[in-house]
């Protein structure tokens, strides 16, 4: 049913949110249809965007056009950080391409393929007019149960409580909306280019090694070494999480409980008081085959939908000590076992 709208109100309330202003009277006599949508009371504000540079390993480099591609939509509270404060922005329905679709048909030139294949340690860079720069991990785009939640919101609409009429202005540039982000530290305005690009850490890989096995784990923060695990600490959270255990290449692996402790807290103790960079931190997770994941800091610390990746103990066992567990994740590919070092880099 199409949304009959009192034009008049309409009129003002888009007035006042082009000048950053609420109107709680105006917001109220714009009648929602007699549906169940809440996200489409107020019309869309446009954000025009034609095209995207595409750099890296890609075989087919240059301005990429996204007409054609069908848009998609998140709702996102945004709040940012502002130092040890939050400041609450605003909540908003967003339409736009996701960087799924933008990045499918791109022909991967992997420039450590001859050591690894698996694109499981690739990471999406993009940049914006003012060489601010934000991270996606290859695996966060295109390993998820739930797809299309990274996009360019190319339209825009403020999502207006109905008892208190409240509104936030609207952003005036198209930009990257990270859905799944607790605070909304990389959603970046005005994106002008995304860059593909193979973790740097050369390393090699040792396909059906075994056994598979390593005692502990080394965690490096910043290129130091800050310590090494062998045990789970007793006093963490555990969680049993249930999954149908699904890989990418082997298909189905039985429906297995994992039960760990969330990486994040594990870390935690590691990377001390300073605040993570969530626009740009990401970390790389090595098996003892040299098999190994990518994943950013607002994968691990920045989440939610508290779809936790935690840290399983295998004991003694081919594939132990120590593998990973991504519950968000519909392929297992980024599970890496025997787990040697975690590396967190800014």
């Amino acid at each position: 049913m199409k949304k009959r709208y009192n034009k008049i109100s309409v009129l003002i309330v888009l007035i006042l949110m082009g000048f950053g202003l609420s109107s709680p009277a105006a917001a109220q006599n714009i009648k929602p249809a007699e549906n169940n949508d809440f996200y489409d009371n107020v019309p869309f504000k446009e954000l025009p965007f034609d095209s995207i540079e595409i750099a890296g390993e890609v075989t087919s480099p240059g301005r990429f056009q996204l007409k054609g591609l069908p848009l998609h939509q998140v709702m996102v509270r945004e709040a940012v950080l502002n130092g040890t404060q939050t400041k609450f922005i605003g909540a908003y329905v967003y339409q736009g391409y996701s960087l799924f679709d933008i990045l499918k048909d791109q022909i991967l030139a992997k420039k450590n393929k001859d050591q690894f294949s698996s694109p499981i340690d690739l990471m999406i860079i993009i940049e914006n007019k003012k060489g601010e720069k934000v991270i996606f991990s290859w695996g966060e785009v295109f390993y998820p149960t739930v797809l299309h939640r990274q996009i360019i919101g190319v339209k825009v609409a403020p999502i207006i409580p109905s008892s208190t009429g409240e509104t936030w202005p609207l952003p005036a540039n198209p930009k990257i909306v990270a859905a799944n982000d607790l605070f909304s530290e990389r959603n970046l305005d005005s994106p002008i280019k995304i860059t593909v690009k193979s973790f740097p850490l050369a390393m090699a890989t040792e396909k059906g090694k075994k056994p598979l096995y390593s005692p502990q784990i080394k965690i490096y923060i910043k290129s130091e070494e800050k310590g090494s695990l062998d045990k789970l600490p007793p006093n963490l959270l555990i969680l049993n999480l249930p999954a149908v255990f699904f890989g990418r290449g082997q298909g189905f692996h039985g429906v297995n409980y994992f039960q760990g402790v969330p990486l994040r807290l594990l870390l935690e103790k590691y990377l001390g008081s300073q605040p993570i960079n969530y626009r740009s931190a990401h970390l790389v997770i090595i098996g003892d085959d040299g098999y190994r994941a990518v994943y950013t800091a607002s994968e691990i610390f920045n989440r939610n939908d508290n779809e936790e990746t935690i840290i399983c103990d295998r004991g003694q066992q081919n594939g132990g000590r120590f593998s990973l567990f991504s519950i968000g994740d519909f392929f297992s590919d980024r599970a890496v076992k025997a787990i040697k070092e975690i590396r967190f880099i800014e």
